[in-house]
């Protein structure tokens, strides 16, 4: 006999109750293995920065930058008050477009898209435990899940990316095998080329979960349809695309977060499951009007171009959680020391 739907839609709900009985499955050569990704990002990096001159490792192409507030909503769900979202308030807030690529590539390329938050004003410790926290950083992409299991899987992909098609292909071949290659390759081709309008009019995701004090939780950032629709021919020039929306005026996106429920439905771990639960608005994000290509806006941009954007720079609140954020911790301040950030 099938439920009616109001109590199937209730039993539904409550099977998804926020939990904090999520944990880390911390394993006893991570240290070993993230220097050692460290040092294969630094190697990388130091390559490309010959050829572009001083940069990332990843996200090197950056688009634009803009400035605007972040809004912490009221009368939030009991897991979301914690850290950034403990109470109402406004804070100062920077962002970085990029493209995910190591090369700064045409935008017609096909590559994840970048949106990055540097939340300013924060009060709290930090979540690398060197003092107060500076930023509460958000480094979002246009992908729900994250393109690979582990951060080895993702670091060897990257080490072979980098030195060019031939040496994808046999990485791929010795790690998935002859049968398992040609379907990751498809995968990965499918990923990198998802349809993208602009980063006005498109959600983007953390991927991989953080802390949201007793709690955890994956953020995305979803566009208000005031955004107005996709431009036929943003994808010439991602970035000015959306300096010409942003000239014109004021953009917002409802900043959500969707919390964790079980270690079967949504893993800690394994940052390429998607997560079942529902996503709940807890805070607003609005970048008024403002041009870019102004002094003021290059200036702003040379600024975001040295900064940080890190998801470690945090609250201890809002700790990175699972292998991949773990990994991101050393990788990112390799990066960061290589180019003079940090």
């Amino acid at each position: 006999m099938q439920l009616p739907t109001t109590i199937a839609m209730h039993a539904m709900a409550k099977d998804l109750t926020p939990s904090t009985q999520w944990q880390e499955n911390v394993a006893p050569d991570e240290a070993q293995r993230y220097a050692s990704y460290g040092e294969q990002f630094a190697a990388i990096q130091a390559r490309k920065s010959k050829k572009y001159g001083n940069g990332r490792a990843l996200h090197r192409k950056q688009l634009t930058a803009a400035k605007g507030t972040l809004e912490v909503l009221a009368d939030l769900p009991t897991f979301a008050r914690h850290g950034l979202f403990a109470k109402p308030g406004t804070f100062e807030t920077w962002v970085r477009l990029s493209n995910g690529g190591l090369d700064k590539a045409s935008d017609r390329t096909p590559d994840i898209r970048g949106f990055a938050l540097r939340v300013l004003g924060v009060k709290g410790d930090s979540a690398l435990g060197n003092g107060p926290a500076v930023s509460q950083d958000f480094a979002l992409i246009n992908q729900e899940v994250f393109g690979f299991s582990s951060a080895d899987d993702f670091v060897q992909f990257v080490v072979a990316a980098s030195q060019g098609g031939g040496k994808l292909l046999k990485h791929l071949f010795a790690r998935y095998g002859v049968l398992g290659a040609p379907v990751r390759l498809v995968s990965m081709v499918k990923t990198v080329g998802k349809s993208f309008g602009g980063f006005a009019t498109e959600t983007v995701f953390s991927a991989a979960p953080i802390a949201c004090g007793p709690y955890a939780v994956r953020v995305r950032l979803v566009p208000s349809n005031g955004n107005g629709p996709a431009s036929p021919n943003a994808k010439q020039d991602w970035g000015a695309d959306f300096s010409a929306k942003l000239r014109e005026k004021t953009l917002q996106w409802d900043l959500q977060l969707q919390p964790f429920v079980d270690a079967e439905r949504t893993p800690i771990e394994d940052a390429s499951v998607n997560w079942p639960s529902p996503y709940t608005t807890v805070a607003r994000l609005t970048l008024p009007k403002q041009d870019t290509n102004s002094a003021q806006g290059q200036a702003l941009a040379q600024k975001v171009e040295a900064a940080i954007f890190d998801p470690w720079q945090a609250l201890a609140a809002h700790r990175p959680l699972g292998d991949v954020m773990r990994a991101r911790k050393v990788v990112y301040f390799v990066s960061q020391q290589a180019r003079g950030a940090a």
